[in-house]
């Protein structure tokens, strides 16, 4: 075999080095496309969110909320995946704030269970108040029952409005020893605030330079918009303070759906605050709850034989 000559061992360099190129910008353009591709998918995923057809459930609502929990989920198995075919997209230096924030989150869920372990107990207490005015023949002794437990209902639907903050901590505490009593398990520190968590979340949350958003930061925008949610939707402990503005670059496209669901969400805020003070309980039932249990209140307050017909239609609503 011929030995190789110093201007073949030129070609040959710079053929090698055009290869390395030309399989750098094969990389770059799949990273591009990986990364475009799942930014499509966050977009799509909220925009069902945001605009939902006529048979889906309203926003907040535990079906919507289930369908939210989806999407964060669905959108985490994406990160994953582009993650893995290129672990080049793994930013070292948000790594330590990532997992600051996977914390937080997680504290946050624990927080989410034992709201909901709330919610659960307004149910029984608003199914013990249909119950007792459904007795046929309907009597004081039923009315009274069922304004007892529209009365503990209410209060713990306004747990914010009548103490001012602390009555939730009360309230977080009650539902706390409930969860831990049905298996729901979980508890907060007394000093622990939701809203200052999803704070904390969002404060160093800030769009790499150049304006392009890497699958870190789109992520971890994602995973605090789903926990400022779920603190709006579920009563939390502290959770005053929940118009916090949330980083969302709404010009981009996998950002604008969850900005504009942030936005609707933030003018609900604004409105409860406006009404009793703010905190959070914005999810539809509730909201539906706390409806109809001040109407059947107002009954069972002025309650009278003859007007036993005029509740019939506000107890099935609240069933």
């Amino acid at each position: 075999m011929a030995p190789v000559t110093e201007h073949q061992g030129s070609f040959l360099s710079r053929i090698s080095r055009r290869n390395q190129i030309v399989s750098m910008d094969v990389n770059h353009d799949q990273e591009l496309k990986e990364l475009e591709d799942f930014q499509k998918h966050v977009a799509q995923r909220f925009t069902e969110l945001l605009s939902p057809s006529e048979e889906s459930d309203p926003m907040l609502s535990i079906q919507w909320l289930r369908k939210l929990l989806d999407a964060f989920m669905s959108c985490e198995s994406g990160f994953q995946s582009v993650l893995t075919a290129n672990p080049a997209q793994i930013s070292k230096p948000l790594v330590p704030e990532t997992l600051d924030r996977i914390v937080k989150a997680l504290d946050i869920c624990t927080a989410v269970v034992i709201g909901v372990d709330s919610v659960r107990q307004s149910k029984r207490l608003a199914e013990i108040a249909v119950t007792a005015l459904k007795q046929q023949p309907l009597s004081d002794g039923s009315v009274r029952r069922a304004k007892r437990a529209l009365t503990s209902l209410l209060v713990a639907l306004n747990a914010d409005k009548n103490s001012g903050g602390s009555g939730r901590r009360t309230t977080t505490e009650q539902s706390s020893s409930f969860g831990r009593g049905s298996g729901g398990g979980g508890c907060v520190s007394k000093n622990w605030s939701a809203s200052k968590q999803i704070q904390a979340m969002a404060a160093n949350l800030v769009l790499p330079r150049g304006g392009e958003a890497s699958p870190m930061f789109i992520m971890s925008s994602v995973m605090v918009m789903v926990m400022w949610t779920l603190v709006a939707a579920v009563p939390c402990q502290a959770s005053n303070g929940l118009t916090v503005h949330l980083p969302l670059p709404r010009h981009q496209v996998w950002a604008s759906a969850a900005a504009s669901i942030q936005e609707r969400i933030g003018e609900e805020l604004k409105r409860k605050e406006k009404r009793c003070g703010g905190g959070g309980g914005l999810m539809e039932e509730m909201q539906r709850m706390e409806r109809v249990g001040l109407k059947l209140m107002e009954f069972a307050d002025g309650f009278r034989f003859d007007g036993e017909e005029e509740v019939k239609a506000e107890v099935e609503e609240m069933e």
